[in-house]
């Protein structure tokens, strides 16, 4: 089912004329472009609309041509009709009312007087073969930018130089980061969110980011040692067995219709096998990814249905250790999307399931 056959069967069903997308992750779900100037609000300067036949994209007069020109990539000119409001005469949210008529039911992603605020999570799931072929593209990329970081990197860097770098190595990729993590060794065990400081990496450093590109987020973590701690091969170890049984649980869960809290429970069992039982409480354990960093995370009791195919990123932790990347997981494979093939590898056995994966191992770098 494509994305707008999704509309006409959300439509449908929830009884509306017309639905519509401000926030810059749905806008760029639908149109495969970007509606966003300020990263600190909300609602992008354009929306994206659909009445069960026309697809319509409203933005101000200060950004029309632009959008038109460098925004629309997956709408021809001849499937979309591009409308304009005078910027000083009105707001986005105004001229999204506008267009739904007196006498019609319509619904947004963003708070619009006389319109339903709707949920555009399930719309996005699952994802479609042109979005999974963006993803492995992005995949690919960003562990590309990070792993040239990580092998320039001494232990004397600071992790404000270090997020930086990678800053800069994904933004020459045209990939935004909304999530840049780096933990030197003192960090790193102290927090599980190691956002970066003036303090020098040390023995160890772990590197986490989640990017973005076209609307499509991607998380990896790798682990860059100097003169490591003799626990670290042995947590990270474990922390990738979480991980891949994570993944062939989320596999299992979309085979036989399962919600993400039965994925949770064979991560926590996963945990006390590995004997690091009670670890999951520190963290989050990740969830499914998509048009957002987690499209949800899974808890004990959450009931989010688990689909295929469709990105997924765990990132499970054991104390100053890490397991992250996402993956494209169907029915019949599980397909890791954050990796290059010139990174340092361990195989990972999942805990009650056959799988078994080759994670990112601990680089070892010379002082």
């Amino acid at each position: 089912m494509d994305k707008r056959e999704r509309l006409e069967a959300y439509l449908e069903s929830n009884g509306l004329d017309s639905v519509w997308f401000a926030r810059p992750n749905s806008f760029a779900w639908l149109t495969g472009g970007s509606n966003v100037i300020d990263r600190e609000t909300d609602a992008g300067v354009a929306a994206v609309g659909y009445d069960g036949t026309d697809v319509r994209v409203v933005t101000n007069n200060i950004e029309a041509d632009r959008i038109a020109a460098e925004e629309l990539p997956d709408l021809a000119v001849e499937d979309v009709s591009l409308e304009t409001y005078s910027w000083h005469a009105s707001s986005l949210g105004e001229a999204i009312a506008a267009r739904v008529g007196a006498d019609e039911r319509g619904a947004a992603d963003v708070d619009v007087p006389g319109l339903e605020r709707i949920d555009p999570t399930p719309l996005r799931q699952p994802l479609t073969e042109r979005d999974r072929e963006r993803y492995r593209t992005l995949g690919r990329e960003t562990a590309a930018a990070v792993e040239s970081v990580c092998r320039e990197l001494r232990a004397e860097d600071t992790e404000h130089e270090v997020a930086s770098a990678l800053r800069v190595a994904l933004t020459a990729r045209d990939i935004e980061a909304p999530v840049v993590l780096v933990g030197g060794a003192e960090r790193a065990q102290e927090y599980r969110h190691y956002t970066p400081t003036t303090a020098e990496l040390g023995d160890y450093v772990l590197v986490s980011v989640t990017t973005q590109r076209a609307g499509l987020h991607a998380s990896c973590t790798r682990a860059v040692a100097f003169d490591p701690p003799e626990w670290l091969e042995e947590r990270h170890a474990a922390a990738a067995r979480v991980e891949t049984t994570a993944l062939a649980a989320t596999q299992q869960a979309a085979l036989e219709g399962e919600s993400a809290g039965t994925v949770f429970s064979a991560i926590r069992d996963a945990y006390d096998v590995v004997g690091f039982d009670g670890e999951w409480e520190y963290h989050h354990q990740g969830g499914a990814a998509g048009f957002a960093g987690r499209e949800w995370i899974a808890t004990p009791d959450h009931r989010a249905p688990v689909i295929e195919p469709m990105a997924y990123a765990w990132n499970p932790t054991v104390r100053g250790a890490k397991s992250e990347g996402t993956a494209l997981v169907t029915a019949e494979s599980v397909e890791d999307l954050t990796t290059t093939d010139r990174w340092p590898t361990t195989t990972a056995r999942a805990v009650g399931y056959e799988l078994a994966l080759e994670r990112p191992a601990v680089l070892g770098l010379e002082e």
